[in-house]
């Protein structure tokens, strides 16, 4: 079995019992409800006791389980660029805002990135009488750029030189 036919087959049990996916992540537990779900779809990885859970809550096999635990091949499955609408407004927002983020983060920062592997993200939903609103945060570690083979008063790390 692909990592893909087992999020199909959790999906469709999802479908099936009538689920919702913060009952399925409570029943998990342990991570944020968008790493519980990222794993269920194949892009992140549940820990073992995480995936026994799964397992249990889904009636998946010892080799279903299992995969749950491995490492996914990450980034599968979204053409690039994306064509489902959501997700595309996200690379939209990127590829319109993403210079100006840049530009404020390595001002703020210096020269480096931030991480989206020590990452959280959180959604919540904001009543608005012109309609509800998303609210996205997004907090992810500033990791400065290594300047290799600097030597003398030539920093090592990109942070923010003052």
């Amino acid at each position: 079995m692909k990592r893909e036919a087992l999020s199909e087959k959790i999906l469709d049990i999802k479908r099936e019992k009538g689920w919702k996916w913060s009952y399925i992540c409570d029943k998990i537990g342990g991570f944020s409800p968008t790493l519980i779900i990222g794993a269920l779809m194949g892009q992140m990885k549940l820990t073992k006791p995480q995936a026994q859970s799964a397992a249990e809550l889904f009636g998946l096999s010892k080799t279903e389980q299992a995969m749950l635990n491995e490492v996914p091949y990450r980034g599968t499955g979204t053409p690039m660029p994306p064509t489902d609408p959501l997700i595309y407004r996200f690379y939209e927002m990127v590829m319109v805002n993403g210079p100006a983020w840049k530009a404020m983060i390595e001002e703020e920062f210096g020269d480096g990135i931030m991480s989206a592997i020590d990452f959280d993200f959180v959604m919540e939903r904001l009543p608005n009488p012109k309609g509800d609103r998303v609210k996205i945060t997004m907090s992810g570690k500033f990791l400065p750029y290594k300047y290799y083979g600097a030597s003398g008063n030539i920093p090592e790390y990109g942070f923010k030189e003052d």
